[in-house]
């Protein structure tokens, strides 16, 4: 770990105001470190454990499961009627305005952190904001705490031991399947509620990360949807309207948006320009990203536009980065204005975890104090610190507890006039308004009786196998190797190191215990003999968390040298050719597999949960089709030689020989295996009646927005730009859409799901312009010889607009192009946008 000397473990605490109260700290550089040791219980000598607690781990002691309990109160020695703020009559705001109106200035500032003190003076207790759901409710920060099999629950209620492990956010990004992504949502927000009523968590979820994987050696690239802004947004407006979202619950208070219930609160993270942790020299705690205007608008804050606008999530988490020459949680123009203004986020910004101690004491940034560095954030619109650091003190021989930097220094701030006690109540209004929303204050009935047994139901188990299922890839399939049948092949061979997956391979990044874990092994087990010699091999190889990881960038694209040989000498071994199974988040560079004629078919299963070993075997032996596509281009090694990590040009930098980045813009050699690129035990055909077709927008005060055109185009043509050459989305309606129908074939004797990518290519005399993009997608399952025909209607704003040089999104007049492609067909048809005047 880079920068400071922080130890990651975690720690017991008691916060002041009023009796002792307990809390576990998390010791973190930033929140999301794999690493880190599993949450303790253990209190300091002297410490007692708190006699009430609301819906947080504690030893003895009743578990409210809201603040709002008279019972509570009265324990506390309080009358609940003396305080409004639980006056449920009264709108979310008034009460908030009552709560921070109660609370002293120190009062507040211990509400900075993501271990909040309360108000245990006006009956507000301590909350743990930090708790993580990327895939399943994850054993990483303080506020979910599981019991160990075998020992005393936590908090003296009903042990909890596991939740459902789904598969990690890149193999559901494969499935290209906005129901899934929702229902997996929904799953996990369902056992976050369990959690919860047993006081084992809590109602703030630091998830799902909507990065754009923008070089393929990042190693956070499993946690991500992938390389396509539109789909990691779509994955983001599902995901979070499945954890958030209350069946028949609207705002109240007129309309408030800031009062519609929300199930549990969803935060979509980093924010922004964030996808390197550690490269060379460089890493994410220092790493300053020189982003144009254009890519900013096009690629790095589309997911989070999206994750706001579309999905109304209730928190947005600033990155540790510099953007532009500025730290993202000190960012105004990032934070309040952009987030929050244009955006209108109804809830609150937290920081990636230490992100504002970094700010002073690892970039240095304009030399910052503590207390300047803390007054900087908040004004800039942070609201909450996430962040509990331990010093060593080498001198001594011990240590010292941090905390978190607003919570330490924003009473100095105050005190020296660095900050006004009215931006700390802005801040704690964000927070508690969510907190409102999320039931904490008052519950949520619907909610209130889920318990243990809401948890690893079989229904969830079922989702988690379907869901991995769906996101398994198959990238190469010679001669119809696969599927194997069961009758005929009775017995395999089975080599390579994930054969047997230890759950951390099989889980991958922020995870829980899962409810049942399956390897490869046993999976392929319940459907064949495993032999040591047979005709038939299959090696389960792939990469782990100690080459792809939260903090670890990767070196190259290969396969460890060592499970390349494994896997020729199997190959040259095998009567038959062998069937290659890879686990990974990020694209492997396996051109001697994909060349060689002995290693007949490949399957990319990423990392797959707790059911993985089951869905890899259910794909093998034919009892599923494969359907998934790759959200990722996989590139061939040699271009990492070709541009460095720091470069964050999406287009191509001729200047440098840079050939660009994801599908949308990569100029260079052919690729292993292009963005979108799966096979199926069946083949999948295109039709569509659209030839084509014109669309007339008019133009709102005759405003034209200039285009960049090609030279050769323009000299080619011989014919001047059009007297209007582009419209700003901003000022137009946008209400025009294309339709048309795609008929989606299956030729052959298996059902299969599919899905269909829609793409747009803008006019061809447009320069720097997408080589293509995703405007629409859609999973579809098509029974043997059957016709499934879809129908799709595209904004056309939304899908022909491109991010012009000057930053502006504009819809260009000319001939652009539909696009239905897969690897086995393609359909296509011309658009014709013009413009009256």
């Amino acid at each position: 770990m880079a920068a400071s000397p922080c130890l990651l473990f975690l720690l017991a605490a008691s916060l002041l105001y009023g009796s002792a109260t307990v809390v576990v700290v998390a010791s973190a550089r930033e929140h999301d470190d794999p690493r880190r040791a599993a949450a303790s219980t253990s209190l300091p000598a002297g410490v007692s454990t708190p006699n009430t607690t609301v819906a947080a781990t504690a030893t003895g002691g009743r578990v409210y499961t809201k603040v709002c309990d008279a019972t509570r109160f009265a324990e506390l020695g309080l009358d609940m009627s003396s305080f409004p703020y639980c006056d449920a009559s009264l709108p979310y705001a008034e009460r908030v305005r009552d709560l921070i109106g109660w609370m002293t200035v120190e009062e507040k500032v211990g509400n900075l952190g993501d271990l909040s003190a309360g108000a245990p003076r006006v009956g507000l207790p301590p909350y743990r904001w930090w708790a993580e759901a990327l895939h399943g409710v994850a054993s990483t920060g303080p506020a979910t705490l599981f019991d160990d099999v075998g020992a005393a629950s936590h908090s003296g209620r009903a042990a909890v031991n596991n939740a459902t492990v789904f598969a990690n956010v890149i193999n559901s990004a494969a499935s290209f399947n906005e129901t899934l992504w929702k229902a997996i949502g929904e799953a996990v927000s369902t056992e976050a509620r369990a959690m919860y009523n047993l006081g084992k968590g809590g109602l703030t979820y630091w998830s799902p990360n909507i990065n754009v994987v923008r070089d393929p050696r990042w190693g956070r690239a499993l946690e991500t949807p992938g390389e396509d802004p539109y789909v990691v947004g779509r994955y983001a407006v599902n995901f979070v309207r499945g954890m958030q979202d209350v069946p028949g619950a609207v705002a109240v208070a007129g309309g408030d948006p800031d009062s519609r219930p929300i199930k549990t609160s969803a935060c979509c993270k980093h924010y922004a320009a964030y996808d390197l942790d550690s490269w060379r020299n460089h890493t994410r705690f220092h790493y300053d990203a020189r982003v144009t205007e254009r890519d900013m608008a096009e690629t790095f804050l589309r997911p989070f536009q999206m994750c706001v606008r579309e999905g109304d999530a209730s928190a947005v988490m600033c990155s540790f980065n510099l953007v532009n020459g500025v730290p993202a949680c000190t960012d105004a123009r990032l934070l309040s204005q952009t987030v929050r203004r244009d955006w209108g986020l109804h809830g609150y910004i937290v920081s990636d975890c230490d992100a504002v101690q970094v700010v002073a004491e690892d970039v240095r940034w304009l030399n910052l104090t503590g207390a300047e560095a803390s007054a900087a954030a908040v004004r800039a619109g942070l609201d909450l610190d996430c962040g509990q650091s331990w010093k060593v003190d080498k001198a001594h021989g011990g240590g010292r507890m941090v905390g978190d930097f607003l919570s330490n220094f924003s009473l100095a701030a105050v005190a020296q006039g660095k900050m006004r006690e009215s931006d700390i109540d802005t801040a704690l209004r964000n927070q508690f308004m969510t907190l409102m929303r999320a039931g904490y204050f008052d519950g949520i009935p619907r909610y209130a009786g889920l318990d243990q047994t809401d948890i690893c139901t079989d229904e969830h188990r079922g989702l988690a196998l379907d869901g991995a299922r769906q996101g398994v890839v198959l990238l190469k399939n010679d001669g119809g190797l696969l599927p194997l049948d069961p009758g005929k092949t009775r017995a395999v061979a089975l080599r390579g190191p994930h054969a047997r997956a230890p759950e951390s391979v099989m889980d991958g990044a922020y995870t829980g215990p899962p409810c049942r874990y399956v390897t490869p092994r046993e999976g392929i087990s319940k459907h064949v003999k495993i032999a040591h010699r047979a005709k038939t091999t299959v090696y389960v190889g792939g990469i782990n968390l100690h080459i792809e990881k939260e903090g670890n960038d990767r070196e190259d694209l290969l396969l460890p040298k060592n499970q390349t040989e494994e896997i020729l000498r199997a190959a040259a071994a095998s009567p038959n050719p062998i069937v290659l199974v890879l686990l990974s988040g990020g694209g492997l560079d396996v051109s001697f597999a994909h060349n060689h004629p002995k290693i007949g078919a490949i399957l990319w299963a990423g990392y797959p949960g707790g059911e993985g070993g089951n869905a890899i075997a259910d794909v093998i032996f034919g009892r599923y089709n494969p359907g998934g596509r790759l959200p990722l281009t996989w590139y061939k090694n040699k271009y990492i030689e070709q541009i460095p990590m720091t470069s964050m040009e999406l287009r191509p930098v001729a200047k440098h020989g840079y050939p660009g980045r994801t599908y949308k813009f990569y100029s260079g050699p052919e690729v292993l295996y292009p963005f979108g690129h799966g096979l199926s035990y069946t083949k999948f055909l295109y039709e569509t009646s659209c030839n084509g077709t014109t669309v007339t927008m008019p133009v709102a005060g005759r405003h034209c927005k200039g285009l960049s055109y090609r030279p050769s185009a323009l000299s080619s043509s011989g014919a001047p730009p059009p007297s209007c050459q582009a419209i700003n989305v901003d000022e137009h309606a946008c209400t025009e859409t294309v339709s048309f129908n795609v008929s989606v074939i299956n030729g052959g004797s298996r059902g299969g799901a599919h899905a269909v990518l829609v793409y747009t290519v803008p006019p061809p005399e447009v320069a720097e312009a997408p080589i293509k993009q995703v405007a629409a997608f859609r999973r579809v399952f098509v029974p043997a010889w059957s016709t499934v025909t879809e129908k799709f209607t595209l904004n056309v704003c939304r899908a022909f607009g491109i991010v012009e040089r000057t930053a502006y999104t504009v819809v260009p007049s000319g001939v652009s192009t539909v696009l239905v492609q897969n690897g086995d067909s393609s359909v296509s048809f011309p658009v014709k946008i013009q413009f009256s005047v």
